[in-house]
């Protein structure tokens, strides 16, 4: 099957929000996803490409700058996601190639991502992707809620 990748447009909002509802199990209310889709949009330090197929988004990925004090500018890949019935058809593959095009097109070091450890097929993909990395991490959140 044809698909087509492109930069996002806020109209790729519901998809987006589908694909990280059904495919990450993160349901972000809608509302705030178009408004973090807007902001994004606004700044040239992130990217987000989706996939199409036929007019419909069947995934996306979102990356933004990656620099620290200890490492070269690099470009961090904050989310990806392809519809499940339409993986294994190239499309996870092509979107992590645009955001590695356009890590080489502004002189980046390299593209960096972190993956869930219970996320095994996912590590796979992206070794499979040329990825490497064996290193554990423990994510730890500290939250704090603003109406």
């Amino acid at each position: 099957m044809d698909f087509q990748i492109r930069e996002c447009e806020i109209t790729d909002t519901l998809a987006i929000h589908d694909l990280n509802a059904q495919e990450l199990g993160y349901d972000y209310p809608e509302d705030k996803t178009k408004e973090k889709i807007t902001k994004i949009l606004d700044v040239n330090k992130d990217k987000i490409y989706v996939a199409v197929i036929k007019g419909n988004v069947v995934g996306y990925v979102h990356a933004t700058d990656y620099d620290v004090i200890y490492a070269p500018h690099m470009k961090n890949i904050m989310g990806i996601a392809v519809k499940s019935s339409y993986r294994k058809m190239g499309i996870g593959k092509a979107l992590l190639t645009s955001i590695e095009q356009w890590a080489i097109n502004t002189g980046t070091y390299g593209v960096r991502l972190v993956s869930g450890s219970s996320r095994m097929n996912a590590h796979e993909f992206y070794r499979h992707c040329g990825y490497s990395g064996d290193k554990q991490q423990v994510n730890f959140k500290k939250m704090f809620y603003h109406n």
